[in-house]
């Protein structure tokens, strides 16, 4: 797709000179103090909350924690932090244009390029290629440079502390913006210039995932605001525009992103800012808006939104994410497309949330320096989505909403879900996917699926004989039908053959205000089945009838039922669930042939 365009509009005839930063520094009163008291506000209270808090260590016994205990958090609470509070004295000076947090300023410059590695030390590795175990690199070697999200992350924020604070910098110091730019070369620039062996490439390997555009686009910004050399300056576009090429190339066709919605931040995010990029630094020459899939890719939160904060939420995905909405904005606004525009606007949030998470320092700074309309197009139709590639299929009918989802075990942040589904009624979940937790060196690790919420025993699915589905690319849905009303699929490909599902025929419909969940099921010896389904809400059971919440399921057959509650005590689970979720177990006696039907209405 660029590789395409770019044979035939290469970069040097298409870029005169270098580009210049798309965003007002520190200097430039006018602009910043042309923004809103709100925002003014919010900025200058995150500065406060901070000032006093000293640059944290960020010790080596910090960063071997992810291989002596499994825990990301110790060392990477420290090193957000750092970066966090470097981001609040940048724009402490922007906004007051006084240098009150200029020294704070400069020692977060000096700390962080200090560090031995920009690398997490759930990266230090290059991750997927088999040649080495994180547990034998427990601490990063100075002289073997890896460039992960997080490292080109780093780079895009010192890139903006030279870009918009240079003038004061220089007059404090001349040797840190020195400093800045020889570390983000080293780093950064250098290796991703001269090595191919990086997995997220795509010379080496070719199941890529939101790491190639994550990492691309930060690199795109760094050199743009550093660079000085044009010849290199369009290779280094020219060559991060192929790596894109090798990620669109396993992106499908319908834009769906099975990594969940979370990861449009990292994914289609990521993709628009390079685009919007590209469009900018070749005066629109590079304007690829209209192309089909690339329009797919930016348009998937709007497929997969629910109402207010919640979303569709397959695999390591939460059911409330916090997203870019000036990013959703734009691209509603390129794409031309005001659905889209509007979606983004009611996610903006303020601009510090921007950072709250991992800093996305230039979504930030897009969020200030791109308002929102005064008047936006609300979404009045109800949802009818169907993503063929992804399998997923979302529905809307009498205040109830059906997501259901076919696909196969080998996805991305994968969870062991083939078949399963989410029903919502009057605006809030009530048959539920947990999501995800807290990210571990468990969760990418052999031990993914000792985790509850990666388990299809932890999903609205049957296990048949207590054996669950299993992982990896070939335990997938065969048949899938999309019907007018649901999805229909058969999912004994899902199963090892030691469950032996001869044939799972699996049928979800919405229509009337009532949804249908019918699976027909034949196994090579008798077995029992045990239907599990999630729930917001503590069900209560009287005859062959179930209530919870806001809904009620009836079943057409004596079940024996077990119920059992799951205390949320993950903290990132319990932002989306707080309290309890419940899951209920209705199991089928021994037989080969299982038919069933269970049918659910508001209560």
């Amino acid at each position: 797709m660029f590789s395409a365009f770019l044979d035939t509009h290469p970069f040097r005839e298409m870029i005169d000179g270098m580009p210049v930063c798309p965003f007002p520094d520190a200097k430039d009163r006018a602009a910043w103090e042309g923004i809103s008291p709100e925002d003014r506000n919010d900025l200058l209270a995150l500065y406060e909350t901070l000032k006093d808090v000293p640059y944290p260590m960020c010790t080596a016994s910090q960063f071997m924690a992810f291989v002596r205990s499994g825990s990301r958090k110790v060392y990477e609470e420290p090193y957000f932090l750092r970066r966090r509070k470097l981001i609040a004295s940048l724009l402490q000076l922007c906004i007051t244009g006084a240098d009150a947090a200029l020294n704070d300023m400069i020692d977060g410059v000096w700390c962080i390029c200090e560090e031995s590695s920009w690398v997490i030390s759930a990266h230090n590795i290059n991750h997927f290629d088999g040649a080495v175990k994180a547990k034998d690199k427990p601490l990063p070697e100075y002289d073997d440079v890896y460039v992960d999200l997080f490292s080109a992350q780093t780079a895009m924020i010192l890139a903006h502390v030279d870009a918009l604070a240079g003038e004061w910098l220089d007059a404090a110091a001349p040797v840190i913006r020195r400093r800045i730019r020889h570390e983000i070369e080293r780093r950064v620039i250098t290796p991703f210039m001269t090595r191919d062996d990086f997995w997220w490439m795509g010379f080496v390997r070719k199941d890529l995932c939101n790491w190639t555009p994550w990492i691309v686009s930060n690199v795109f910004f760094s050199a743009s605001l550093l660079m000085q050399d044009r010849i290199r300056y369009v290779q280094l576009l020219d060559r991060g525009c192929r790596m894109i090429d090798r990620w669109l190339a396993v992106m499908p066709q319908d834009g769906g992103c099975d990594e969940g919605t979370a990861y449009y931040n990292m994914a289609g995010g990521a993709l628009l800012d390079i685009l919007e990029l590209l469009e900018r630094v070749t005066d629109g020459k590079m304007s690829l808006w209209q192309n089909e899939k690339l329009r797919n890719i930016l348009s998937f939160p709007l497929k997969t939104q629910l109402g207010g904060a919640w979303f569709v939420n397959f695999a390591d995905c939460d059911a409330k994410p916090m997203l870019c909405g000036e990013r959703i904005q734009l691209a509603g606004e390129k794409l031309g497309d005001p659905a889209l525009a509007a979606l983004g606007v009611r996610h903006r949030g303020m601009p510090s949330e921007q950072i709250s998470d991992v800093p996305h320092f230039t979504r930030l700074l897009a969020r200030l320096f791109h308002p929102a309309p005064e008047s936006v197009q609300e979404e009045t139709a109800e949802r009818d989505v169907w993503l063929p590639d992804l399998q997923l299929r979302v529905i809307e009918n009498s205040g109830m909403i059906l997501c259901a989802k076919g696909g196969h075990n080998g996805e991305s942040h994968n969870h062991n879900d083939v078949g399963t589904f989410i029903l919502f009624a009057d605006g809030e979940p009530q048959i539920v996917d947990a999501g995800n937790m807290t990210y571990t060196a468990k969760t990418f690790a052999k031990e993914r699926y000792t985790l509850f919420n990666t388990r299809s025993a932890y999903h609205n699915l049957p296990l048949i004989g207590g054996c669950e589905q299993q992982p990896g690319r070939d335990f997938a849905a065969r048949n899938v039908q999309r019907l007018h009303d649901g999805l229909m699929l058969d999912i004994a490909g899902a199963y090892a053959e030691e469950a032996g599902v001869t044939a799972l025929l699996r049928t979800m419909r919405l229509d009337g205000g009532a949804m249908t969940l019918e699976d027909e099921i034949v196994l090579n010896k008798c077995k029992p089945v045990t239907w599990t389904f999630m729930l917001r809400h503590r069900p209560q059971i009287e005859g062959f009838i179930l209530t919870a919440g806001n809904l009620c399921m009836a079943y057409d057959a004596a079940l024996d039922v077990q119920t059992e509650e799951i205390v949320i005590s993950d903290p990132r689970m319990a932002c989306n669930f707080p309290g309890s979720l419940w899951r209920i177990l209705l199991t089928d006696d021994a037989s080969m042939n299982h038919k069933r039907k269970f049918t659910i209405t508001r209560s």
